[in-house]
């Protein structure tokens, strides 16, 4: 190699972009407790959703997974991400599945850390991309919304850097939406933000170029609607995203969709109080359209604990341009050196070794696999089972009563389940009786276990400290379900 060619790799690799280190970081600290992203029932099923594609070369349009709504209409929100996961699976196991969400989680982190960079100092842009992970990590688990987060972001940031410049986005950010569609429901909130970084760049652009601006905003939004629906089920897309949204009580039964609770300090409200009060103190100011769009992530995350990651995301890329004034521009911005070299060698050696030695599983409390086992030992068919169970049930090849897939079984089952569960034996009974129950999968904390030992005809049959089996009696009669009702 000559000298002039060495000394040319030499720069090319001594400027390595200051991003890659807080992106490598992130996947350390992510596999390092890597288990903490297998801590969802959802992931379950959501691979034996991707696997049921793969295997019969189709998208389902009806529901063949739940005894309770078998056949019923339902498609995925996520048909991409499912397959994905299902083949990451088949091909390296639980390694390969935190491997994959960690690498998604730490890209995220790294495209937020490059585009404020470009603004803000290189320290800033670093605590923003911290700030993120701390806000986000609740939510960090191996489910679709993880692919699709570094999508968001860079959709996000393509927009906000068409904003800032007062010109129209890149129809180059269109993939990304089709894309986005086919990996999780959440692309509805790529399509709101772009309308309402077209208000911001249209109220700031000057009045001789607003006409145009209207019209290349309209045009991109019109080809971003379009782009969602290219999936396997067209402007379905659509519809099943709003239908998730729109469930109403049946969301706030479900830990990650309930508000914020502030009964105790959490990480959400420290950084909140720790935003407004450095806001105060430095006198921060931004431009009207860009309050909103704030206010309206800090409401959305406020109302449901799992939109904490989207406010995470999509707020440090509004923020960077409008506040880069009132930052020391003369700091040094985004360096590389033989030291940021060798710390990537580091984290890179230091993941691929963690990855070797340490084995992943999902926890037990969502994986009754024992008792899981005893009922297909008594051939049960018909299982009343806890809404964590339902996904490793599903995993199993087993047809759970209730899963994680909320809007295949609506508010007034979901309330039904719930409250039969909690101890309500009239509601019990009924729902005995009109699915014909024939055993059960609970928890052993549950109140309906209880009654359930009590109960003539039913008799315990396995129980550990993950979950309890109850069967019905031989000589008890199961009664024919009655017609499905929502």
């Amino acid at each position: 190699m000559s000298a002039i060619s060495f000394e040319s790799t030499y720069r090319t690799v001594m400027r390595m972009p200051v991003w890659v280190l807080p992106a490598l970081g992130t996947m350390l600290l992510l596999v390092l407790f890597g288990e903490r992203l297998l801590n969802d029932p959802d992931t379950y099923w959501h691979i034996a959703v991707g696997d049921w594609i793969l295997a019969n070369d189709a998208f389902p349009r009806v529901d063949a997974f739940s005894f309770t709504m078998k056949d019923q209409p339902w498609i995925t929100t996520a048909p991409g991400s499912e397959v994905i996961f299902a083949a990451v699976y088949r091909l390296f196991g639980w390694t390969g599945v935190v491997l994959l969400a960690a690498s998604c989680a730490a890209l995220s982190v790294g495209l937020i850390v490059r585009f404020v960079g470009r603004w803000l100092p290189a320290t800033t842009a670093l605590a923003c991309g911290i700030v993120m992970l701390v806000l986000a990590m609740p939510h960090m688990v191996a489910r679709p919304h993880l692919l699709a987060m570094p999508v968001m972001v860079a959709w996000a940031a393509g927009l906000v850097d068409a904003a800032d410049r007062r010109s129209a986005p890149s129809f180059w950010l269109l993939p990304l939406m089709v894309l986005w569609s086919n990996l999780h429901g959440s692309f509805v909130l790529g399509l709101a933000l772009t309308g309402a970084l077209a208000v911001d760049a249209i109220l700031n652009a000057p009045k001789t170029a607003r006409l145009g601006l209207v019209r290349s905003w309209a045009a991109f939004g019109v080809i971003a609607v379009i782009a969602a629906c290219v999936s396997p089920y067209g402007w379905g897309s659509l519809v099943g995203a709003w239908r998730i949204l729109t469930l109403g009580e049946a969301l706030m039964m479900i830990t990650e969709w309930r508000p914020m609770d502030f009964s105790r300090l959490s990480t959400f409200e420290v950084v909140l109080l720790g935003g407004i009060g450095l806001a105060l103190l430095k006198g921060v100011t931004l431009p009207p359209m860009r309050i909103l769009m704030l206010l309206g992530l800090v409401h959305l995350a406020l109302s449901s604990v799992r939109h904490a990651d989207v406010l995470a995301c999509i707020a440090p890329l509004l923020l960077a341009a409008p506040l880069a004034p009132q930052f020391d521009r003369g700091e040094a911005r985004a360096q590389g050196g033989i030291l940021s070299l060798a710390a990537a060698v580091v984290l890179a050696a230091s993941i691929i070794t963690v990855l070797a030695m340490q084995s992943f599983a999902p926890a037990s409390r969502i994986t009754p696999a024992s008792a899981v086992a005893a009922l297909k030992q008594y051939r049960a068919q018909r299982p009343l089972n806890n809404y964590d169970f339902g996904g490793y049930m599903i995993g199993s090849g087993m047809m759970p009563f209730i899963d994680g897939r909320t809007e295949v079984f609506g508010t007034r089952m979901m309330k039904q389940h719930d409250r039969a569960l909690e101890g309500d034996e009239r509601e019990l009974m009924s729902l005995i009786d009109r699915y014909g129950i024939d055993s059960t999968l609970l928890t052993p904390s549950t109140p309906a276990v209880a009654i359930f030992d009590r109960l003539d005809g039913w008799q315990r049959v396995f129980a550990d400290e993950t979950a309890v089996v109850h069967v019905r009696k031989p000589a008890a009669s199961v009664k024919q379900p009655a017609a499905r009702s929502r």
